[in-house]
């Protein structure tokens, strides 16, 4: 139709104007029926639906494309996942929630760390034990099951429901307070399924994982997130190196297994965020398998842990500290980065870093193979070797890289008096600085409570803004050594921070403070020529 008016469109005659205007009338009112029986058909869709299709399933032409999911991988999965209930003392119940959910985090521990308050615990005798439920996984089809230490600490009973809903008692085989692991074996002869540990090491931010466990105690549930960080210390405990996920985990979900696609378990979920009081917020942690399978291979041989023992306190360096130290600037360090290592503060006597040869100032940057980055990692990579084992070590000193051998000792041999730090602690200031020092006469040593042995001088004031309150020091520090200058008195103090100065260097104190010897290193930016600014 809209064809032929454009034809008759092209003649000008009256009667062809008039036969196109008749056309066109025409085609309005079509179009207008045309809406009219469209809105019919909106007003009665189930008349027009009866009229023109028959009764049945809607079959699409093609195959929807099915979004990936974890079926498979829970099937797999959940069979070795196990609830566990523990009849805890309730002596120990009440002293673990006092002393642990005000934590710096939060309620931080609610799954339930360390008892899940007041969600799972019946009103009970306080004579009675209290009971907890968690949960755990089996590692081995005779009955090994991996759970938190939390979870059966104090414990007198604990029973641990299978998938299945069998119900079995267990033994605590051994517990590991400092990792919150703890080892259950199950009194049975049958053959069990289990999951096997994975690499944690492997495991890369932004992976894909799921979280198996009994939250609230509703039985297996399963939760799917992603890995947001690696090596994560939230300062819990000494060894802290976790795994965080935002996987929504909550309390009852403690000892579960954090799992990889792959169906390895890469971690045991422990810790979450939650300031909210025990709800998860999507930040949560879990302990790595690598450190998992280290703890539980030794608690099943021996029921306990035991750890490598360096001897040295260290401490994190700073931009400024690094230029003191002359430590070499690693290769594509971004300007003010801190360099990777830790700054040995300290080291015991009699201890297998005295024996290694290793000083305060050296700088430890490698263990084992192991690269050193914190402290922290320091602290984590010589627990995990075997005692009695010989193993490589490099340090910087002096802004040269050395190697040595370290004999790695056992934590807890040595007694309390070789555990000491050596007298050799260190200490600097400068007049420049803001910074005013004296000697240290008897009548300070007793006020201090430091003994004949110690020697250096005592911050007496601090400059408020300037260099020195900037960089921390405090009024009774005292200061033991300038750079490499042991200092006896203010005057041999006073000397070294103009030496340094002079040299346009920062300015490096070894200061004991509260027992503890700590570096501070202050940078003094001079004009270059004429001491006059204009």
């Amino acid at each position: 139709m809209l064809k032929n008016v454009k034809i008759n469109a092209k003649n000008y005659g009256v009667r062809y104007r008039q036969q196109l205007f008749t056309q066109l009338s025409l085609g309005v009112v079509s179009v207008f029926a045309g809406c009219i029986v469209s809105a019919a058909t909106l007003i009665y869709p189930v008349n027009q639906a009866h009229a023109s299709s028959s009764v049945g399933a809607i079959k699409p032409e093609e195959p929807l494309h099915r979004i990936p999911d974890f079926v498979a991988l829970v099937h797999r999965v959940k069979p070795a996942v196990v609830s566990i209930t523990s009849m805890i003392r309730p002596d120990v119940a009440m002293s673990e929630n006092n002393g642990m959910l005000g934590g710096g985090m939060g309620n931080n521990f609610p799954f339930p760390f360390p008892f899940p308050f007041p969600f799972q615990m019946m009103p009970q005798p306080q004579s009675q034990p209290i009971e907890i439920r968690g949960s755990g996984f089996l590692i081995s089809s005779d009955g090994y099951v991996v759970t938190n230490n939390h979870m059966v600490k104090g414990a007198t009973k604990v029973i641990v429901t299978l998938d299945d809903g069998t119900t079995l008692q267990a033994k605590v085989v051994g517990r590991d307070s400092k990792t919150d692991l703890a080892l259950l074996k199950l009194k049975t002869t049958r053959k069990l399924p289990f999951v096997e540990l994975g690499e944690s090491k492997d495991v890369q931010p932004g992976e894909w994982v799921i979280a198996v466990g009994n939250p609230y105690g509703l039985g297996g549930t399963v939760t799917a997130g992603i890995v947001s960080a690696r090596g994560r210390d939230i300062n819990e405990g000494p060894y802290d190196n976790f795994i965080q996920v935002d996987a929504p985990i909550n309390r009852g979900n403690s000892g579960g297994p954090l799992v990889t696609q792959d169906g390895k378990v890469i971690g045991v979920n422990t810790v979450i965020l939650s300031p909210s009081g025990g709800g998860s917020i999507g930040i949560g942690f879990a302990i790595p398998s690598d450190t998992v399978r280290s703890v539980v291979d030794q608690l099943r041989r021996t029921g306990h842990v035991v750890r490598g023992y360096l001897g040295v306190s260290a401490q994190t360096i700073s931009p400024v500290m690094a230029r003191a130290l002359a430590l070499p600037t690693p290769r594509g360090a971004l300007p003010g980065e801190a360099p990777a290592g830790a700054l040995i503060a300290s080291v015991n006597a009699g201890s297998p870093a005295e024996k290694a040869g290793l000083k305060v100032g050296d700088v430890i940057i490698n263990v084992n193979g192991q690269k050193i980055t914190t402290p922290h990692d320091l602290a984590i990579d010589i627990a995990a070797i075997t005692p009695g084992t010989e193993v490589p070590l490099k340090y910087v000193r002096e802004g040269k890289v050395r190697t040595t051998s370290v004999h790695i000792g056992r934590l807890g041999d040595l007694s309390a008096k070789n555990n000491t730090p050596n007298k050799n602690n260190k200490a600097s200031s400068d007049v420049q600085l803001g910074i005013h020092f004296v000697a240290l006469t008897p009548d300070v040593r007793q006020q201090l409570e430091l003994g004949n042995n110690v020697e250096g001088v005592v911050v007496q004031s601090v400059t408020p803004g300037g260099l020195a309150d900037q960089a921390g020091i405090r009024v009774g520090d005292v200061i033991q050594y300038v750079g490499n200058q042991k200092v006896k008195n203010p005057h041999i103090a006073l000397m070294a921070m103009k030496n340094a100065i002079a040299a346009k260097r920062p300015v490096l104190f070894r200061i004991l403070r509260n027992g503890q010897s700590i570096f501070i290193a202050i940078a003094v930016d001079l004009p270059s020529g004429s001491s006059h600014a204009n």
